[in-house]
């Protein structure tokens, strides 16, 4: 079998005059590799149709949406500047040009951004790729791109338009940048750069990258030329940039990375939406991320060179920084996934033996959570959405409203409609004057919701919506008011085998059909 060479070897052989023969080069990899892992995450992409946290929408394409089409909702994060509009800039900039071609139908809305996010994210595997193959060899390489590949969560969370998912990107592209003794390439400024970049979309980059970025200080024998050319020119740059952006957004002078450290660590008060014990990571969280990959993780910490242990010293600092904090989410770990890859790829290529059994336990093991979590868990809240967007066009009913009687931010909202419907959710905005007696407005309608219903709407059936949309468990709650108001159901979508709390099995949408006086 004729064996090619790489794409940096065949550019060295072109520049000394001499030809050789192989695939096309594309990003510094082979055109093939290129092109397959575009078309694999573009297939993630159109098979991940269900929801997974609110931030997808919430913090990135609702923004985009306000920013554009001049009509929306915006969370209170963005009224006390805890976000930065950077990441929602990039989808804005894509709703606006579908907007200056009148092509801005709803579809385009929703799968365009997640479409952009996949390219972005299959740049991502190649870069990975390459970083490994520049610190180990091919073979090595190739081992740990199958296991990027494989990974259910990745699969996942990849394509989902998160804060987190464009963080991972970014760590992966300042990865492919960062000096490794004894590999070839590497720019201290690039890397700089793209880390600078990460940390503007989401200051919790910084925590993976302090320990690297020390070494990368601790290693380099020009320390002053590394602070005053590289450093500080890159950290002016960023922190300019992101001032001026904020100022525009805004409309004041405010810094959204020490906004974000305030509330989130210094207040603690990220807790009002969950928070899990110090080991939830280590005894949750980290085993059901890497999922089939767990031990092959932990034998390739043991079997990987020494030169990268530091990476497994990142890792361990992360996930200990993050178990400090209260609030804790399986998309937190996710720019850790390219780090763990590399030792789950070193422990596939040094089985020799049991390589193939290894190769089919994870493809099989990891490809029925990914497409299970996919294509079935939680998946009522974007059919939901769906429905609800035969309310908007011509032939829409008249004075059409919808209440969404759901735990806040349960399904996405103008992004995945693009018509002004009138609608209303429950809001869940936490405490920020210390009260311990607070309770929010979705709170205070679970605490009794057919009381709750009773007193917002009492004598004034003028103003109750002509649609209602709301789980499952709560229909028995509210039957009363919804017989005596002329509510009917009008459809019914399947969300999750796995109800808990306020959330059902299924989502109702009910319809009001006034009765006649």
């Amino acid at each position: 079998m004729r064996k090619w060479k790489s794409c940096r070897e065949r550019n060295g052989d072109r520049a000394g005059g001499r030809r050789q023969a192989g695939p096309p080069c594309i990003f510094g990899e082979s055109i093939y590799l290129c092109l397959f892992t575009v078309v694999f995450r573009l297939l993630n992409c159109f098979l991940v149709q269900t929801s997974f946290v609110p931030d997808e929408y919430w913090q990135s394409l609702e923004v985009a949406h306000h920013m554009v089409f001049n009509y929306g909702y915006l969370t209170w994060e963005w009224a006390e500047g805890l976000r930065s509009p950077l990441y929602p800039l990039l989808f804005a900039g894509i709703y606006k040009v579908l907007a200056l071609l009148s092509k801005d139908d709803v579809l385009l809305l929703i799968w365009l951004p997640r479409v952009v996010q996949a390219l972005l994210a299959a740049l991502a595997d190649v870069k990975l790729y390459s970083f490994v193959k520049r610190l180990d060899n091919t073979d090595t390489a190739r081992w740990v791109y199958f296991c990027q590949l494989s990974s259910w969560f990745t699969w996942y969370c990849c394509t989902r338009t998160l804060s987190n998912t464009m963080e991972t990107v970014l760590t992966t592209f300042a990865l492919c940048s960062y000096p490794v003794e004894g590999a070839k390439m590497g720019s201290s400024r690039g890397c700089l750069l793209l880390v600078a970049l990460a940390f503007l979309v989401r200051p919790t980059a910084l925590v993976p990258w302090a320990p690297l970025l020390l070494r990368l200080f601790w290693k380099e024998p020009r320390k002053q030329h590394l602070l005053l050319s590289h450093c500080a020119p890159v950290g002016l740059l960023a922190l300019g940039s992101s001032a001026i952006l904020d100022r525009v957004f805004f409309g004041k002078w405010t810094v959204v990375p020490l906004n974000f450290l305030q509330f989130n660590v210094l207040h603690n008060l990220a807790a009002f939406y969950g928070s899990h014990p110090w080991h939830w990571y280590v005894s949750q969280g980290f085993p059901a991320v890497l999922g089939p990959h767990l031990p092959f993780f932990v034998h390739g910490c043991l079997r990987a060179p020494k030169r990268h242990r530091f990476f497994l010293l990142v890792v361990l600092w992360t996930v200990a920084v993050y178990s400090a904090l209260s609030h804790k989410e399986f998309r937190f770990l996710s720019p850790l996934l390219p780090l763990c890859m590399v030792f789950c790829g070193h422990s596939l290529a040094t089985l020799t033996r049991w390589r193939k059994p290894a190769v089919a336990f994870l493809l099989v093991s990891n490809l029925l959570p990914a497409l299970y979590m996919g294509l079935v868990h939680q998946r009522g809240a974007l059919d939901v959405m769906g429905h609800l967007q035969g309310l908007c066009g011509p032939s829409a009913p008249p004075q059409a409203s919808v209440f969404m009687l759901m735990p806040c931010h349960s399904t996405p909202h103008y992004s995945h409609l693009h018509c002004p419907l009138p609608m209303r959710f429950l809001q869940c905005p936490p405490d920020l004057t210390g009260r311990t007696d607070y309770l929010d407005e979705a709170d205070l309608f679970y605490a009794d919701p057919l009381r709750w219903l009773q007193e917002e709407f009492a004598g004034n059936s003028a103003v109750l919506p002509s649609h209602l949309v709301f789980f499952s468990v709560l229909e028995q709650d509210i039957s009363p008011f919804l017989f005596s108001n002329g509510y009917e159901k009008t459809a019914t979508f399947f969300h999750t085998h796995l109800p808990q709390g306020r959330i059902g099995s299924y989502i109702y949408v009910y319809k009001r059909h006034p009765k006649p006086l």
